[in-house]
């Protein structure tokens, strides 16, 4: 979809190459005069009457206040990602590009270019509106109306040819005279009266219209008035000291802004009623202390919105294109092209131009103003979105000289989002679907380099890493926090023997941690460290497959008994610390039984719950049942191989399974013993019935084995206990090889006193 090329220049790898581009030198001043007067452009005087008479004062003062939640936050973000490296020509584009990658910035700066280039109409198209009273005296005196068109279509010509002949230094100062008219105006208009008969009784903070438009498509309508606070930012190639000049300039003319767009609504509520402001919407002109300064004020102020938009746009474009971001290769080679020293974006500037004359020939205000607050909305929310996730991943790299907040930047997303839907669901979906697949396109077009991916990894690791601390400040007693598994399993044959594995991925599946780790005996050298890589990577893909939750590691040890002592001590990878030791043996190979053996008392010396699993080709049948045997002497067993019990038939593997208890005593206390483990389990509200529950009366170890053979030979999954007594015995291996005619079975010892009621 979008062109990658071969070779990348100088400036496409972190800026330009020297002497290609030196800009003009430019200071502080014009970043102000360039954002402030197109902050204070047309919706100021010809659509903020119309907020007032149909929002009333109080909502008009709202309008302000969520576009300021809005452009406060991403003018703080824009400010310090511009101190974070080196700034160059591109404005916000380049400012963001070089500090997320072409991928974020160039969706970023194709939304901001097409924002700027329909602003220029939109500016055009307002001061086209400033020559009312001529277009009056036309009419009246030849009896023909004008269409604004006329104006706006050979200004706009006139503006065009200015930028291409003259640059961008003509443009900043006219600004300078510009601006001094618009403060002459403002101020005219603030110290005026009004007539009497359109002023209202007294302040009214909710006076307004009958029958008014809605609160969003108001908001609509005047947002646009507070999106030129980064229009300073495409002067950042011309700029003498943009760290300094970029975050003084914006900021300073977005609060001037917020101050003087209070005033006008404040003073437009106290000189008309709502009526007269919806009438007229040169409101200004009469309340003003010299009526034409308003209309040579909403002139300068289009104007010089106009000039700011013409000179910011070609420059966007101008740096996307060299940096390969258009589909187009052929049309990245033209648009690239700067003339004279200061590299002049002619090309860029024609497109532009381009894109502004079709809009002016369309030639509604409130349409294009409506077209801009969709695009300037989905571009400012994601700015701040970059900027709330790279303040939360706290990447090294990201060293700004200047710091906003996160919550700030935060706060502009939440309300770039809400405010986007209240004004049209349909167009916020198109908008934010648009700038998606160019940030997909560009993304397969430029792989390698810096994307949404490795902001949300260190976003992820910020967040893993408070979790682990805040987990291990918090620990709480199991009958107070509730009992979870978290267990650690060591394997010395990985996946060429999954039962292990898979025993461990259902009892984690939701409620517990596993840590699965595989042996590789020997001695530490970087060829075994390479070998435990691989095997590590194909436990990982099988996790995938499988969508086991678990975490998966090697260890390179001499022996079986050091690896356990060294995983012993090991801190819990969920922050909190394990609680369970899983091992592994096949019945039919005896070297296995006594390595197991002489690592179960070691596991339980360190107060870690014992999970032995003795395996068999079975590999847990049809996974359709699960018998828990409970002897008299493993009560003490009995709360956590029913809990492991119940976490294992809550996978879907086990979904069909069915748990099947057995209370196992002498033949007078059988009966007695299974009441008690059914009350446990009604109390505990495992999903086992009591139809399930059965006593059964032994008078001898062979007399069990009997019992178990007739009852659990075809199970999938035997859980049976091991007492202190047997761990410490010597006939431990013999113990763990009893249950003979079951399948594969899973011996549990608990160490911790665990409550399910």
């Amino acid at each position: 979809m979008f062109s990658n090329p071969g070779q990348q220049s100088e400036s496409q790898l972190g800026g330009n190459a020297p002497g290609s581009q030196q800009g003009h030198g430019f200071g502080t001043a014009p970043v102000f005069l360039a954002s402030v007067s197109t902050i204070l452009g047309a919706i100021l005087f010809l659509r903020f009457g119309y907020a007032v008479a149909h929002a009333g004062l109080w909502g008009s003062l709202m309008v302000i206040a969520l576009g300021h939640l809005v452009t406060v936050p991403t003018v703080l973000a824009v400010s310090e990602i511009a101190t974070n490296r080196r700034v160059a020509g591109g404005g916000a584009y380049y400012i963001v590009s070089r500090s997320f990658g072409e991928s974020i910035g160039g969706s970023i700066g194709i939304a901001l270019y097409i924002s700027q280039a329909i602003s220029v109409s939109f500016y055009i198209v307002a001061f086209a509106q400033a020559f009312q009273p001529i277009y009056d005296w036309v009419a009246t005196t030849y009896g023909l109306i004008p269409d604004p068109r006329w104006v706006s279509l050979p200004f706009t010509v006139f503006l065009l040819v200015l930028m291409l002949t003259k640059g961008a230094g003509s443009g900043v100062r006219v600004l300078w005279g510009v601006c001094a008219i618009l403060a002459v105006s403002i101020i005219s208009f603030l110290l005026g009266q009004g007539p009497e008969s359109i002023r209202p009784e007294g302040l009214n903070l909710t006076a307004r219209i009958e029958n008014p438009d809605s609160f969003g498509i108001v908001f609509a309508t005047c947002f646009p008035a507070f999106t030129g606070m980064i229009a300073g930012l495409g002067l950042s190639g011309d700029l003498k000291n943009p760290q300094r000049s970029i975050p003084v300039g914006t900021i300073g003319a977005t609060f001037a802004g917020m101050v003087i767009y209070v005033l006008v609504a404040i003073k437009l509520g106290q000189s008309a009623t709502p009526e007269a402001l919806n009438a007229d919407e040169f409101i200004m002109a009469k309340v003003s202390l010299w009526g034409p300064a308003i209309y040579v004020g909403l002139g300068a102020a289009a104007l010089s919105s106009a000039l700011g938009s013409i000179m910011v746009a070609p420059r966007t474009l101008q740096m996307l294109a060299r940096d390969s971001v258009l589909p187009i290769p052929r049309l990245n080679r033209l648009m690239e092209k700067g003339v004279g020293e200061s590299q002049e974006p002619v090309y860029a500037t024609s497109v532009s131009g381009i894109i502004a004359i079709v809009f002016v020939a369309i030639g509604e205000l409130d349409f294009i103003a409506q077209i801009l607050t969709m695009f300037f909305m989905v571009t400012y929310g994601a700015l701040c979105a970059v900027s709330f996730l790279e303040h939360f991943a706290s990447n090294p790299s990201y060293r700004p000289t200047f710091h906003s907040r996160w919550y700030l930047s935060l706060l502009g997303t939440v309300m770039c989002g809400l405010m986007m839907f209240q004004i049209s669901a349909l167009y916020a979906f198109i908008s934010i679907g648009l700038m998606a697949v160019t940030y997909l396109g560009l993304r397969r077009s430029h792989k390698g380099q810096r994307d949404l991916t490795a902001i949300f990894q260190g976003t992820m690791f910020q967040l893993t890493r408070w979790l682990q601390i805040t987990l291990q400040k918090s620990r709480v007693n199991s009958s107070e926090g509730g009992w979870r598994p978290s267990i650690v399993a060591m394997t010395r044959f990985g996946e060429g023997r999954l039962g292990h594995f898979d025993l461990l991925r259902w009892i984690c599946h939701r409620h517990g941690f596993g840590h699965f780790i595989r042996l590789f005996p020997g001695d530490y050298s970087f060829s075994t460290e390479l070998q435990a890589r691989i095997h590590v990577d194909d436990l990982i893909k099988k996790t995938e497959v499988s969508g086991a939750g678990i975490f998966v590691d090697s260890i390179i040890c001499p022996t079986f008994q050091l690896a356990l002592t060294q995983i012993l001590q090991m801190p819990g990878i969920s922050g909190l610390p394990n609680n369970c030791v899983l091992l592994e043996f096949d019945r039919d190979r005896p070297d296995e039984v006594e390595e197991v053996e002489e690592g179960i008392p070691l596991v339980a010396n360190s107060l870690f719950n014992v999970l032995v699993l003795r395996s068999t080709g079975y590999r847990f049948g049809y996974r359709s049942s699960i018998d828990v045997w409970v002897t008299e002497d493993n009560l003490k067993n009995a709360p956590m191989m029913l809990l492991l019990a119940f976490i294992i038939v809550g996978h879907p593997d086990w979904r069909r399974a069915e748990i099947r208890l057995f209370a196992c005593s002498e033949a007078t206390d059988a009966k007695r013993e299974a009441n008690r483990l059914s009350t446990l389990m009604k109390e505990g509200r495992l999903p086992i019935s009591m139809h399930n529950v059965t006593s059964v009366s032994y008078s001898s170890q062979k007399a069990l084995e009997q019992e178990i053979e007739h009852r659990s030979s075809q199970t999938d999954l035997v859980i049976a206990g091991l007492t202190g007594e047997d761990i410490y015995s010597e006939k431990l291996a013999q113990t763990l090889q009893s249950y003979e005619a079951a399948n594969d079975v899973l011996f549990v010892h608990a160490i911790e006193q665990i409550s399910i009621d």
